[in-house]
């Protein structure tokens, strides 16, 4: 047999003292990993230090330039000494978003959602490279989910009426923003910036869809189900139209170093959308408007004699806040598009 003849079992051994080698390497490698790794959490440790300090010492030095104001009325302070204040306010209102992109790159605690979600796990991600790839897959996933979300609604509202294939379809739904809400907390983690309304209103959602999930098979629920699917169906409609147009929009932004490299598509209208993306603004109120007829709609239905379901008044309640909340949101950002472009106007 060739396996036991001299010549393989001293390339064998020659074999097993490279590997013996190699392993050495690797052992010594991971050694200094190991320490560069206590090296780099000594360093976040003091520069979430320092960064908590100076953030402390900025504070009080806001609240004494301002009593310096107050105290001495402007007779009694130079021009130079205002310009000084003026400078100072300036520069700590720059340092403070300097301090954000640094906590960007640094451990910090979980907040309440992700801390009963993930529990004390460390979700900052250390480079830059990472951070965009994990984006890039949060928007991926969204287009996917919406897409797969339109043709489960289409089938649900002309294809076939089963429950079961309802409660699948709310099942998913949950699933959807469930995932979307764990995802956002991740990346606002790491540096995004997505304004309050637009992550709350992912949990609304999670609410909503885990309530219909509940409603029982019935005749107020058969008298909601069409709607409700039409609704879902053209709200994913819309959200790929939103991902798939911001997307876009958001790239060319970022090349021109107009937008942050961590912005996100929202499902609703920010003010950065206002160059080249004001079409989708009436398919956008069209949706609010539907929530808001869906609210109405299940109220009416509350007060029926043969109601006896929780879910009508629940979901009803919950459109009504998706409503306001996405209504009053995109109207303050037009609306205050609308007054800059008249400031504008005017110093022109």
């Amino acid at each position: 047999n060739m396996l036991f003849s001299p010549t393989s079992l001293t390339e064998c051994v020659r074999e097993w003292e490279d590997l013996e080698k190699n392993y050495q390497q690797i052992q010594d490698t991971h050694r200094l990993y190991k320490q560069k790794l206590e090296e780099v959490t000594k360093l976040q440790n003091s520069c979430t230090s320092a960064i908590s300090r100076q953030r402390k010492k900025l504070k009080e030095l806001t609240v004494s330039l301002r009593e310096c104001k107050e105290n001495h009325p402007n007779p009694k302070l130079s021009a130079e000494e205002l310009e000084a204040i003026g400078e100072i306010e300036k520069s700590t209102k720059e340092r403070t978003n300097s301090f954000f992109e640094m906590e960007a790159f640094l451990p910090k605690k979980n907040g309440l959602y992700l801390s009963l979600v993930l529990g004390n796990v460390n979700v900052t991600l250390l480079n830059k490279q990472a951070k965009f790839a994990y984006k890039d897959e949060y928007e991926k996933f969204k287009l996917v989910v919406t897409v797969i979300l339109f043709i489960v609604s289409f089938t649900c509202r002309f294809l076939f009426s089963y429950r079961a294939l309802d409660a699948l379809f709310y099942f998913l739904l949950v699933w959807y923003y469930c995932t979307l809400t764990i995802r956002e907390s991740i990346l606002i983690t790491n540096g995004s910036r997505i304004k309050g309304w637009w992550v709350f209103h992912h949990y609304v959602s999670t609410f909503l869809s885990g309530v219909m999930l509940t409603w029982p098979e019935g005749v107020l629920y058969q008298m909601f189900r069409n709607q409700f699917i039409s609704y879902s169906l053209y709200q994913s409609f819309v959200q790929f139209l939103q991902y798939y147009y911001q997307s876009g929009c958001l790239y060319r932004l970022r090349t021109l170093g107009e937008r942050h490299t961590m912005d996100l598509t929202v499902e609703g209208f920010q003010s950065w959308m206002w160059r080249g993306l004001t079409f989708l603004l009436p398919f956008l109120f069209f949706g609010h408007f539907w929530q808001l007829y869906n609210g109405l709609t299940l109220f009416r239905m509350s007060q029926l004699p043969q109601c006896k379901e929780w879910q009508v008044l629940m979901c009803g309640c919950s459109y009504m806040v998706l409503f306001l909340g996405n209504f009053l949101t995109t109207l303050a950002v037009v609306y205050q598009k609308y007054r800059n472009n008249q400031g504008k106007s005017k110093i022109l």
